[in-house]
């Protein structure tokens, strides 16, 4: 089973996507911020880093760069609702996918099943 890891700071959002997610058959581990996705990061291995870009702390952006260092392997993707903050993402890590705000559950995880090269599952939402 793939490994997601989402850090998403508002609450009904994380939960909202992490249930989806989980509905198709992926295995999702969800924290509010990224200094909580760090020392998870450390002792177990993710197949996707799925991450806001604007939070407290730590934005997804600079999770990312951390999170590269510590599994260089592991795929990104982010989710926004700024634009400009989205170019900006893309930028800075040019494999990532970006999924801007509002977004349908099915376009999410046809675009994680893309990732993985899956047959696309939307409809099981």
């Amino acid at each position: 089973m793939l490994r997601i890891l989402l850090a998403e700071d508002d609450t009904s959002m994380r939960v909202y996507l992490s249930r989806a997610l989980e509905k198709v058959g992926y295995s999702v581990t969800a924290v509010d911020r990224g200094t909580a996705a760090l020392p998870i990061l450390a002792h177990e291995r993710f197949d996707l880093l799925l991450t806001d870009i604007v939070m407290p702390e730590m934005d997804g952006i600079e999770l990312v760069q951390k999170a590269s260092a510590i599994d260089p392997g592991m795929r990104v993707m982010f989710i926004t609702g700024f634009a400009a903050v989205a170019l900006k993402a893309g930028k800075a890590n040019p494999e990532a996918r970006v999924l801007s705000k509002p977004f349908h559950l099915r376009d999410l995880v046809a675009e994680v099943d893309r990732l993985f090269g899956k047959e696309d599952r939307h409809e099981q939402l």
